[in-house]
């Protein structure tokens, strides 16, 4: 089967969903319909970043970021997903003309900080 590839403005592309372009939700039980799922890297740096964006039916998506060390890169899949859903949910209860988002940055190991270097990189990438 062909990889999918995600592609970065500040980095190389990357691979992402291996095998699971042809399944329902791509693979992921969390998935529930998002309108996109984009993922970023910056070798220089070393952002790995995620930003999942669930809805645009009521505005622009609207959320926050996570900085979070994750076991694996579909762990921080997962919770970019869920993440995003909950906020267009949240936008939408507080009468918002918002969708929903969610950006995630994984860190390297439980207890880092996000350095300046990737904090640059990810503002690029959104």
């Amino acid at each position: 089967m062909p990889e999918v590839a995600g592609s970065s403005p500040v980095g190389r592309p990357i691979p992402y969903f291996r095998e699971r372009a042809m399944t329902s939700g791509w693979g992921f039980p969390d998935f529930d319909d998002h309108e996109g799922v984009h993922l970023f890297t910056d070798p220089a740096s070393g952002l790995q970043a995620v930003i999942a964006i669930h809805s645009t039916k009521l505005g622009p998506a609207a959320g926050g970021v996570r900085f979070w060390h994750y076991a694996s890169s579909d762990g921080a899949i997962t919770d970019a997903l869920r993440l995003s859903r909950g906020m267009s949910f949240k936008n939408a209860m507080a009468g918002l003309d918002l969708g929903g988002g969610k950006g995630v940055v994984l860190a390297a190991r439980a207890g880092d900080s996000i350095s300046e270097a990737q904090l640059q990189a990810f503002g690029r990438s959104v």
